[in-house]
């Protein structure tokens, strides 16, 4: 952790269910000693209560970093018990989708330095990506260490402005889900081909997997790697010329998808 200083004064873990156990996780596995780390969860894991936190006990009086990783729903009961943590020292980092910096300023205090962060599920086997943004009591040494934090679940990016959240939400939050569907689709495409069950969502779910790692480790573009595997007149091009109709194909279809959770998460945000 960035020089000790979670290790030295705390860090608060509100709420901890699959994202904040694989936070929890990744943390304690770089080496952050249990007894740094305070957890308030009404309903603990077994594996939380064994992991040697202090479990919903009173919290330190200045902690370094309070995490907050309730449901967006439980933010008005779980968020005012922190009140007195509010514009001091204390960074706030929230990982609940929809609820805007200044809805916690409003709770915490304006002058309390506050990361809004944008996690998607990958993070439950850190393989997520994470966007951040600060507010304007959140120095660079605030956002180092939010992103040292978060980067035990994956990658982390910074955003420009706060509105570039929902956009986010749309593409990395909300596409994890996009792309299961997708393996369905890929893979009931198969059984009406002729495959079985088992065996096309086998093929659906390993192709699926392994071009997104191929995507990840090329120095080749998305769109270069596509080039690479269609031969002129072959099979795969016959398929990318029904996927890639700029009428009905992917295109059209993703980019309204993208903007209807986009739009979502706005009105979301705005109550």
């Amino acid at each position: 952790m960035k020089d000790g200083v979670i290790a030295e004064r705390g860090l608060v873990l509100l709420g901890c269910g699959k994202m904040g156990s694989a936070m929890l996780e990744g943390w304690l596995a770089r080496g952050l000693p249990a007894t740094s780390v305070w957890v308030t969860d009404p309903y603990p894991s077994d594996w939380v209560k064994a992991q040697g936190v202090h479990l919903n006990t009173e919290l330190p009086d200045n902690p370094a970093i309070v995490l907050v990783a309730v449901k967006p729903q439980m933010m008005g009961d779980a968020l005012p018990s922190l009140q007195a943590l509010g514009n001091g020292e204390t960074l706030f980092v929230s990982v609940a989708a929809g609820v805007t910096i200044a809805n916690y300023e409003g709770i915490l205090g304006a002058e309390t330095p506050i990361v809004r962060a944008m996690p998607n599920t990958p993070a439950a086997i850190s393989q997520g990506i994470t966007a951040i943004i600060g507010n304007s009591h959140a120095s660079a040494d605030h956002l180092d260490l939010a992103e040292s934090l978060l980067d035990a679940v994956g990658q982390v990016v910074r955003l420009d402005n706060e509105g570039q959240i929902d956009a986010v939400t749309g593409v990395s939050g909300s596409g994890p889900a996009y792309v299961f569907h997708m393996i369905e689709c890929l893979a009931a495409a198969g059984e009406e081909q002729g495959l079985g069950t088992d065996l096309a969502m086998q093929l659906a779910m390993a192709t699926v997997a392994g071009a997104g790692t191929l995507a990840m480790q090329s120095d080749d573009s998305a769109e270069q790697l596509r080039i690479n595997v269609t031969s002129p007149n072959g099979t795969t091009q016959a398929g990318l010329e029904v996927l890639m109709n700029g009428d009905t194909g992917l295109p059209p279809l993703i980019k309204s998808t993208v903007a209807a959770a986009t739009n979502r998460s706005k009105e979301l945000a705005n109550g």
